[in-house]
């Protein structure tokens, strides 16, 4: 589940993101029309439009909606007596598409968007709009930072793909394991990978840099010969090879894959994701 916020004619307007999709904050919604937020949302949903929409959605989307129990909502519906609040939909109809989040600051009553955009509209048509157009912003962002991300990942494939020259650069390139080093070699797979890229294992690093973690400090060259190392570990241990035998063969190919990267010239040439052309 993640928080965000939109802003929305100088309001601030919660969504909640989870697998279901955006889930938008009625309660923030309701302060365009009342302070008592509880008593706009119960109102709203107490109307026969309201609950026939909402139940129409549920058993669109929810296979374990309580048809029965809406149906007797719905014909409760409209009566000056009759009281609805959002708990008691949830809970006498399984409903999924409305959440009751507790919590003074991020808490409150949350829609899927879906039933959000229809109550923004009981409350101002206007408002609506505005949200419409500022939640699409919001998607549009998101779809520019996949947009990175797959930059990033095809970038990765070209280095992985042109892994081919024989020149060093010592900085980079990883040291055979001498004696003492082979000494650490232990049961964990990932520490015999960390081992033969980068010559310590990952609890090495952190006490070194005083936490942290040691992938993540990785440039994108050592993620790509980890990425290959991990495939061919795999292969060895298939053929049962001892774990310090696998260690040196993964250490020999780190030495060259990481040769034949850092010193590759149509890489160096080539635009960096991200941020990291600059």
């Amino acid at each position: 589940m993640k928080n965000q916020r939109l802003i929305v004619d100088d309001q601030e307007i919660g969504v909640l993101k989870q697998e279901q999709g955006e889930f938008i904050s009625l309660t923030d919604i309701a302060r365009q029309r009342n302070a008592a937020t509880g008593l706009v949302i119960s109102h709203w949903l107490r109307t026969r439009f309201t609950v026939e929409f909402i139940g129409l959605w549920e058993q669109l989307y929810n296979p374990n909606f309580n048809v029965t129990e809406f149906g007797n909502i719905k014909n409760e519906t409209g009566s000056s007596s009759y009281v609805l609040t959002v708990k008691q939909w949830i809970q006498k109809t399984n409903s999924i598409g409305l959440i009751s989040k507790p919590g003074r600051y991020n808490g409150g009553t949350f829609a899927h968007k879906d039933i959000a955009f229809e109550f923004a509209s009981w409350i101002s048509p206007s408002f609506k709009l505005y949200l419409i157009k500022e939640f699409q912003r919001l998607k549009d962002e998101e779809n520019n930072r996949l947009e990175l991300d797959w930059d990033l990942r095809r970038s990765l494939a070209k280095i992985n793909y042109t892994i081919q020259t024989d020149a060093i650069k010592e900085n980079l390139i990883p040291k055979e394991l001498d004696p003492v080093m082979m000494g650490k070699i232990y049961a964990e797979e990932a520490d015999i990978l960390n081992l033969a890229l980068f010559g310590m294992t990952a609890r090495e690093w952190s006490s070194l840099n005083k936490g942290g973690n040691l992938r993540d400090s990785a440039t994108l060259e050592q993620l790509v010969v980890l990425s290959n190392l991990e495939s061919i570990n795999a292969m060895l241990i298939g053929q049962g090879r001892p774990a310090a035998e696998r260690a040196i063969e993964l250490n020999r190919i780190a030495i060259i894959q990481m040769k034949s990267l850092v010193t590759n010239q149509s890489l160096q040439k080539a635009p960096l994701p991200l941020n990291q052309s600059k």
